[in-house]
């Protein structure tokens, strides 16, 4: 598939994708869009900001024809904000389809007006599907088309029995999984659910426009040093925590310092999760400090930083924190906060496959506005810290002090010295 006329679409999906500036097909839509359009189950595994979503709604719009009883398309996302933006991509094809997008923090009036009126397209998260399922408002029964997007969180312990529940009140759907990674529990799922699946794998790039590496630094210096950092930062920036506690505490000390920034965790209403992203979306904040719930799925393309402020608990979701940035080619960057304190927690992530990151000069990056590297990967196992005294991670986890060692120093992809950023 060169195009995506040489799938068959129709005129009005193609004017409609045409419409949004898009003018041939990447990766995974050259693969994906020809197999489901023949009626197959797909598993898409491909980097985030890849096109899975364009990928499969297209078939599913294709698919619909004229509305009839429904809902015939599901579409199960794990957030609330990944819903919403599934169904703004939807709603950009064009396709004439009854749609009801239904997530919980909200009331139920529109949903239920929506389920009500009757639909063709279902889109939403796994609490409120089974909600509107327990009201009597909403049958699986006649769902044809079945899309878990985030398919490894979705079959992950905490939603697993939800969306087992679901899946199980639908009648052999043609079914799609969509995902960056796709850890043991899906395979297992796939086995189970799925039907001679065609597997579509993209890889990253080789020549990445990331730069990803470790700021190590003593605990009581990463506010401040945090804080200098998206001083010089020009563009938009994710700080990403651990607990809503964390991020809530940690939004409250960026604005005493002047930082024009805004939380996103779970805590927060519905209607001022939807006003956050709205504004960061156009530029009215330039930082967003977040819980893992911002590191699913959201194709916000201007984020130029990603702030692991602190470690996730998991190396699949520092894959998704960090791409947050460097979308669809686009450059970006990436600092994983590690202090001694940090030590036993960053080794435990990199045996479960986190990767080898090198040791980036915070203290030039934050006096020059350059990204160098002190230390290549692998150099070392601990990380020793360039802000402030030379304090290192040492073997057991407790800080102690240390001599920086020497390393080659190196750029972004193989090259030597310094790589300028827009920080």
């Amino acid at each position: 598939m060169n195009d995506f006329a040489d799938a068959g679409l129709s005129s009005r999906t193609l004017a409609a994708i045409a419409a949004q500036g898009i003018t041939s097909p990447v990766p995974v839509q050259e693969h994906a869009i020809p197999a489901l359009q023949e009626g197959r189950d797909v598993v898409m595994q491909a980097p985030t900001g890849s096109g899975k979503t364009l990928a499969f709604l297209v078939p599913l719009v294709e698919g619909i024809g004229e509305p009839g009883p429904g809902p015939r398309a599901l579409v199960v996302t794990p957030t609330r904000e990944l819903a919403t933006q599934v169904h703004e991509v939807l709603q950009a094809l064009d396709h004439g389809a009854r749609v009801a997008l239904l997530y919980g923090g909200v009331g139920y009036a529109t949903q239920t007006q929506a389920l009500k009126r009757g639909v063709d397209v279902v889109v939403g998260t796994p609490g409120r599907i089974l909600d509107m399922i327990g009201r009597k408002l909403l049958s699986l029964s006649r769902v044809e088309y079945l899309v878990l997007d985030e398919a490894d969180e979705m079959l992950d312990a905490g939603f697993a029995p939800d969306v087992e529940r679901i899946i199980g009140m639908t009648y052999e759907p043609q079914t799609v999984l969509a995902s960056a990674t796709m850890p043991g529990w899906v395979e297992r799922m796939i086995e189970r659910h799925l039907q001679e699946p065609e597997r579509i794998v993209v890889e990253p790039p080789e020549d990445s426009t990331l730069e990803h590496g470790l700021a190590g630094m003593a605990r009581t210096e990463k506010l401040t040093v945090l804080v200098d950092l998206l001083r010089k930062l020009d563009g938009s920036a994710i700080v990403f925590g651990r607990t809503k506690h964390g991020v809530r505490k940690l939004n409250r000390d960026l604005k005493r310092y002047g930082i024009g920034c805004a939380e996103l965790q779970g805590d927060l209403s519905q209607p001022r999760r939807d006003s956050t992203m709205a504004a960061f979306r156009d530029g009215r904040i330039n930082v967003l400090v977040a819980t893992n719930v911002a590191a699913r799925g959201l194709d916000i393309s201007h984020v130029s930083l990603v702030v692991n402020y602190e470690l996730p608990d998991t190396p699949l979701w520092l894959t998704h924190r960090i791409g947050r940035t460097a979308r669809m080619g686009q450059t970006g960057w990436a600092l994983t906060f590690v202090s001694p304190e940090d030590g036993g927690a960053w080794r435990k992530l990199r045996r479960l496959g986190a990767p080898d990151l090198p040791l980036v000069d915070v203290a030039h990056l934050l006096a020059e506005g350059g990204w160098r590297y002190l230390q290549p990967a692998g150099a070392q196992q601990g990380v020793s810290t360039p802000v402030g005294a030379q304090t290192s991670v040492p073997r057991d986890g407790r800080g102690d002090r240390a001599r920086r060692r020497g390393g080659r120093r190196r750029g972004g992809r193989g090259r030597p010295g310094s790589v300028k950023s827009n920080l």
